[in-house]
């Protein structure tokens, strides 16, 4: 049975994605900006997010931030990041394995890679700073936090989206992520 909520190696998987369309390695911080973009035109298209991951402003846009967390090496549980995507080098991560393809990416359903497909199409081609300016220009939720980071709700991101009934696509995201996070506790 699939479970939702936020999975380290979907999250994993969606990380691989953008390395193997980089040529098997990306920047972190372009990395980082298309995770996020990813994540809010999933949320854009379908009223959920690929990684129910927690949303963040930094002062280089906004972030997912678990995810982020992964990227730079923060989290200790790493079996299932560490099968995808390599350890951080410098400013870069890569895939883990000159092997991988994006159909070894089986925790990411057709829609799913369609939006990335799509994030890929739209901001493959820029380059760290500039998709990161678009995030700043384009993402109304984001505010500078200036040298912190702060907390963005679903609720703001749905809100900037033009979506009708924000709170309640918000709770019902929350209420998986919740679930998910009791489920992983009573295994």
């Amino acid at each position: 049975m699939p479970r939702f909520g936020y999975k380290t190696r979907k999250a994993a998987q969606v990380a691989a994605f953008f390395a193997l369309k980089e040529g098997g390695s990306i920047n972190v911080l372009k990395l980082a900006k298309l995770l996020y973009i990813g994540d809010r035109e999933h949320l854009s298209r379908y009223d959920l997010p690929i990684l129910f991951d927690s949303f963040v402003s930094m002062d280089h846009g906004p972030v997912t931030s678990t995810t982020l967390d992964y990227v730079n090496g923060y989290q200790e549980d790493r079996a299932n990041w560490d099968a995808f995507v390599s350890d951080r080098a410098g400013y870069n991560v890569g895939v883990a394995s000159d092997q991988l393809t994006i159909d070894d990416l089986d925790e990411l359903s057709d829609a799913e890679l369609d939006t990335l497909e799509s994030v890929w199409a739209k901001f493959g081609g820029m380059d760290r700073y500039a998709v990161r300016d678009w995030t700043h220009k384009n993402c109304g939720e984001w505010e500078d936090p200036r040298g912190s980071s702060t907390p963005i709700p679903y609720e703001r991101v749905l809100k900037f989206l033009g979506k009708d009934h924000t709170a309640e696509i918000a709770q019902e995201i929350e209420t998986v992520r919740s679930l998910d996070k009791a489920l992983s506790y009573a295994q």
